[in-house]
């Protein structure tokens, strides 16, 4: 019986090779017709193939790679270029109404549109439907595909990270989700053993639901297993395709080609201490009119990085680069990113400038935008700068006063055109963590917000600026970055929020950003002002990528783009492609400039990188709550300040001050007394003794669990369960307050 038989599909035998070493052609008829993946290994034994000629093989396949007559799919199997693989993952999606089922891949990195294949469903005893997932063998037919499904395969959503445990002789799953705690019985082990992390796919339906085990992740308590979790958890991209890696390395060994040259000037790129990749760098001198011209420097990853190529492909892919605690997973490959990109100290390099002249008001009178050469006169940590500029050691006294301080000066005329133009201001904390060599947590703490994370901040904003008008000036394409502004719905949530906090706020007016910094300056510094800057950032729209403008709400500004950061963003490596054929910045403007397919697929484009931010940024953050739950596992017991972050029928979240991570309290551990649930005002109100536990309260909790696995947290009122309520508010009886006798008391749930 041959595999295909035993996979559930028959089909004819491929044809028998021809001795001897192969042409091009009798390789792509070979991977074409065979049944299974063939890779490098699978054609050197077809074909007999032995000691030399398997190494002009691998040479023979690397030009037929770079010619675009053949590509590489997931394990290293080759396929006809702008084709498919013989046997690939699909995702349904249309039925036809005569029963015809439609499939696309469900990964396509060509800049081909995506096939479109007729599934032969062969009498499956459960029809295919749209969304499903299969494993399939495809063919050619005429000018269309047919796929023949193989397995079915499990949804995105029945797949599972958790820990083997082992009770009552039987093997079982506990899921790492905050939301579903349940067990699962482990149908199927694949070697993995208690106390292992490990991925598994549900099987049977509720309640016999069971899971099998489809990966071994190692051992969940080691620090940095944490970024490792939320690196599966969210399907994130970590290994480079051998011809990524290879094109870097070609593209590394290109010069700069004739470019403006800058190296004569001092140009420093100020970043975090321990950065790996340095996109931008400033400089800025007086232009004797009481203004500046200034100099912001990106790297010209466009050069390196061409559209539809090997690398280009696996950047959209990516999106973003993932920053964790622990590792960096970058867009690009880090012969790219980390090394010939990155704008380091001493090493000539390639940039796309953005010249501007500024007043002495702040305003951006003019910009020019032109592909340069440089050399940085140092790399500076914020810390180091912000010290310098204080009259502390930090950096050589040459630069502070060639350098630091007219951007400096100049930072402090546009610091003064924002307030003008009142952007949303929440200065919200931002979470570090420090690790040693191994991986070990030293500190959870509040990141320091200087002045200097705040200058590079305004300069980054004025070139984004700078490139989005540009490029309107030139009816270019843009991807913008837009935020729009709050949603009705949501503006009248805040204001029956403030109400209780006796806070107004008039929604007959024009809502701007400077209309939620009035309430934080009526505010001042009360104890509730952290609570209610999140709810003002609750009330905001996501920001998003688009080739449509809408403006940038919480910046005040009517155009935007991201230009700065084009090593660790796709969206940034488009606009830079389109300034480049936009204003033909050379060199090779023909190979580096924003393609005809690429602006047709702007607007796919932009809702894909969109939800991929969206996917880094929930990843970072459960990491980073992981880390904080591990760094609080030794200290469960102890009683903490904490504030409450959320309020819910069944009980609500609080946080521990300083240093973050949610934790539930339920409301059945508040005692005996039924508390009421007050949406409007964000609230679990005693019945009895009207004790109110409101967000924002600050209060004592005992920490009663710390799971690194998860990230969740749990705590209790110091005086246990069914205890007092000494950290609660006693609060009168107000507006909103009365009790609701004809209300069902509500179900307590035991999860988020």
């Amino acid at each position: 019986m041959t595999r295909g038989d035993d996979c559930g599909y028959g089909g004819p035998m491929p044809r028998k090779p021809p001795p001897g070493f192969p042409t091009e052609q009798q390789i792509i008829d070979f991977v074409q017709s065979s049944d299974k993946p063939a890779g490098k290994r699978e054609i050197a034994r077809a074909f007999g193939l032995k000691g030399q000629e398997k190494i002009q093989l691998k040479a023979m396949l690397k030009r037929m790679a770079d010619k675009g007559m053949i590509d590489k799919s997931a394990g290293q199997a080759i396929h006809k270029a702008d084709g498919l693989p013989r046997v690939t993952l699909l995702r349904i999606v249309r039925v036809d109404d005569d029963g015809d089922v439609w499939a696309e891949p469900e990964r396509w990195d060509s800049d081909a549109p995506a096939p479109k294949l007729r599934v032969k469903e062969r009498g499956r005893r459960h029809p295919l439907g749209v969304g499903d997932r299969v494993l399939a063998r495809t063919e050619e037919a005429g000018r269309g595909w047919i796929a023949h499904p193989m397995k079915k395969i499990a949804p995105a959503q029945d797949q599972l990270m958790g820990v083997i445990h082992e009770e009552g002789g039987k093997l079982w799953l506990k899921g790492l989700e905050k939301s579903n705690r349940r067990d699962f019985f482990v149908s199927d082990a694949n070697r993995a053993r208690p106390g292992d992390l490990v991925m598994a796919e549900k099987s049977g339906r509720p309640p016999r639901v069971s899971v099998r085990v489809t990966d071994i992740l190692g051992d969940p308590f080691e620090p940095r297993s944490f970024s490792l979790i939320a690196i599966h958890k969210h399907e994130i991209p970590v290994e480079f395709s051998d011809e990524a890696l290879a094109e870097a390395g070609r593209m590394a060994e290109f010069g700069l080609g004739e470019r403006e040259d800058l190296t004569h000037l001092p140009i420093v790129a100020i970043d975090p201490a321990d950065a790996r990749d340095h996109d931008d760098a400033f400089w800025a001198e007086p232009d004797g009119d009481g203004g500046w011209r200034v100099i912001v420097a990106i790297a010209d990853v466009s050069y390196y990085v061409r559209p539809g190529s090997a690398l280009d492909k696996e950047a959209r892919r990516r999106g973003n680069s993932v920053y964790f605690p622990d590792r960096v997973v970058p867009m690009l490959p880090e012969q790219l990113s980390a090394d010939i990109c990155s704008l380091k100290a001493g090493e000539d390099r390639a940039a796309l400038a953005c010249h501007m002249t500024i007043d002495k008001k702040g305003q951006v009178k003019s910009w020019r935008f032109a592909r340069v050469k440089l050399r940085i006169a140092a790399n500076i940590a914020y810390e180091n700068a912000q010290a310098a500029i204080e009259g502390r050691d930090g950096v050589e006294p040459a630069l502070v006063d060639a350098v630091l301080r007219p951007l400096w000066d100049c930072w402090e005329a546009l610091a003064g055109a924002r307030d003008k133009r009142a952007p949303l201001d929440l200065d919200l904390p931002e979470r570090r963590i420090e690790l040693d060599e191994t991986g070990r947590i030293l500190s959870v703490a509040p990141r320091d917000r200087l002045d200097a994370h705040r200058l590079v901040e305004e300069y980054m904003i004025a070139a984004n600026v700078a490139a989005a008008k540009a490029l309107e000036a030139k009816a270019a394409s843009v991807m913008y970055r837009v935020h729009e502004p709050p949603s009705r719905e949501k503006l009248v949530a805040l204001k029956e929020y403030l109400e209780s906090l006796d806070v107004p706020l008039a929604l007959g007016q024009v809502i701007t950003p400077n209309t939620f910094n009035r309430i934080l300056e009526r505010i001042g510094d009360s104890d509730f002002r952290p609570q209610v800057m999140e709810q003002i950032l609750r009330t905001q729209t996501q920001a998003y990528y688009t080739p449509r403008n809408a403006g940038h709400f919480g910046l005040a500004l009517g155009s935007y783009a991201h230009f700065t950061s084009p090593i660790r963003r796709y969206s940034d490596l488009l606009v830079h492609r389109s300034l480049v054929g936009g204003y033909g910045l050379g060199p090779d403007v023909a190979e580096t400039r924003l393609t005809g397919t690429e602006i047709e697929r702007m607007e796919a484009t932009g809702e894909a990188i969109s939800k991929l931010e969206r996917r880094a940024m929930e990843a970072e953050r459960d990491t980073v709550d992981r880390y904080v739950a591990a760094y609080l596992a030794e200290r469960v017991g102890e009683i903490m300040p904490a504030r409450i972050t959320g309020v819910q029928n069944f009980g609500f979240f609080a946080t521990v001050e300083g240093l973050g991570g949610d934790g539930l309290v339920p409301a059945r551990d508040l005692g005996r007394e039924y508390y009421r649930y007050e949406e409007r005002i964000h609230a679990l109100i005693g019945e009895d003794t009207g004790t109110r536990f409101a967000l924002g309260d600050r209060l004592d909790l005992r920490l009663v669990e710390a799971n690194p696995v998860s990230g969740g947290l749990r705590f209790e009122l110091p005086e246990g369960k069914g205890g007092g309520t000494s950290g609660a508010r006693q609060g009168r009886r107000g507006k909103g307050d009365r009790p609701d006798r004809g209300r069902q008391k509500p179900r307590q749930k035991r999860g988020r």
